[in-house]
């Protein structure tokens, strides 16, 4: 199908993510209340897949490609329908993870069904669920398309090694993001967001999960095994930045307008965002530092009890075909954990189109790669005592 290589109005991240998204704990894990946690036995029912032709997929806003002349039309979920005869009810439900967490959790720790067979969270939400064991797992071996095209660098996590339970519907990566023009140098340490030029004009993410990682790789910390102790080093230094002015604020995905202004010269982003910055000002560049950048998604997984999980399978499955994902990557313009699909967009007439496929913000370089890392998540023991602690120091 044609590709489209226009930028959607607003990134999925810069939606509002409410209560200030990940800092915020929703429901049971995490909160001092027993894990509900749900044994293999019990996850799967009848599957209806085979006479019953559709399935129910909750997704976030703006996370799909859709037709330049009609915003209501999917062309790559068009596609699969024609192909395989399966209805979708596609629901743009998820606004943020705590809040939909709160929302399916009564059905999922009472064993009773959800009414979606197919969810997408962020990884660290994804970690909560394969603990609780509120996710089924998906066969690989009916799925050719996933076990030869996703990245190595995605395959194996540390919430869920061999990815048995989720697969990664977009990536990005959370790095630095700087006016080049206005600062008037270039930035390639973490440490350099404390340097003089910069104080008081510095912003670093609200959430949790979304802040941790980045600041400790630049303390030199393996962010796949990291401690507490790792934790509360970042916290001081920190309380010192915002002791001595250095840090402007802490924001949701709004760090953008204050780059935008120049009000802020650099700040903690993702990559998805400063790419659609890029296309109105050059001069935003992004980069995944020296000591490197946390590599994250947003992953597929068939809830506990879903009467769909086979017509789900096919579905992720289908989305790891190149050329579907190629469509998926010129549209919503995240890194694409569809290596093979940059030589599609690179074979695309149209020269915008096929530009995508050279940026390393959609497929990472050789050398960006080596500084890529995903992060071990923070598990439900530690996440009450290192929420109070950060949202404390960020004002939440």
């Amino acid at each position: 199908m044609p590709f489209s290589a226009k930028n959607a109005a607003l990134s999925r991240r810069s939606l509002l993510r409410a209560l200030g998204g990940g800092a915020v704990l929703g429901g049971l894990a995490g909160c001092g209340v027993p894990a509900a946690y749900v044994g293999p036995g019990e996850r799967a029912v009848g599957d209806l897949s085979a006479s019953d032709k559709r399935l129910t997929w909750a997704n976030w806003p703006l996370y799909i490609d859709t037709d330049d002349d009609n915003p209501n039309r999917r062309p790559t979920l068009e596609a699969f329908e024609k192909r395989t005869g399966i209805s979708v009810k596609y629901t743009e439900e998820i606004n943020d993870n705590d809040e939909f967490f709160g929302k399916i959790s009564p059905a999922l720790m009472n064993h009773q069904q959800t009414g979606r067979d197919l969810i997408v969270m962020s990884d660290w939400m994804c970690a909560r669920f394969v603990r609780l064991g509120w996710v089924q797992e998906m066969d690989r071996a009916k799925q050719p398309n996933v076990a030869e095209n996703l990245d190595p660098l995605l395959r194996s996590p540390a919430f869920d090694p061999g990815r048995r339970y989720s697969v990664p519907w977009q990536s990005g990566i959370t790095g630095i993001a700087y006016d080049r023009r206005r600062l008037g140098r270039e930035i390639r340490h973490v440490s350099e967001l404390w340097a003089d030029d910069l104080k008081g004009r510095v912003t670093l993410l609200s959430g949790l999960d979304e802040a941790f990682a980045l600041l400790m790789q630049g303390n030199g910390v393996d962010i796949t095994k990291w401690t507490a102790d790792d934790f509360h080093k970042v916290c001081d230094q920190v309380e010192k930045y915002v002791a001595q002015g250095r840090i402007r604020r802490f924001t949701g995905n709004d760090y953008t307008k204050d780059l935008v202004s120049g009000d802020v010269l650099a700040c903690q982003a993702y990559s998805g965002d400063v790419i659609q910055l890029q296309a109105d000002n050059p001069h935003i560049r992004f980069v995944v530092p020296e000591e490197g950048a946390e590599l994250w998604s947003d992953s597929l997984m068939i809830p506990d009890r879903a009467q769909h999980k086979r017509n789900a399978e096919r579905l992720v499955d289908y989305y790891y075909a190149p050329e579907v994902a190629a469509d998926l990557a010129a549209w919503v313009n995240y890194v694409c954990p569809v290596p093979a699909a940059r030589h599609v967009l690179a074979d695309a007439k149209d020269k915008d189109t096929a530009a995508l496929a050279e940026n390393p913000l959609i497929f990472p370089d050789s050398q960006m790669r080596k500084r890529l890392v995903i992060a071990r998540d923070i598990t439900s023991q530690e996440r009450v005592e290192f929420a109070k602690r950060w949202n404390k120091i960020v004002g939440l």
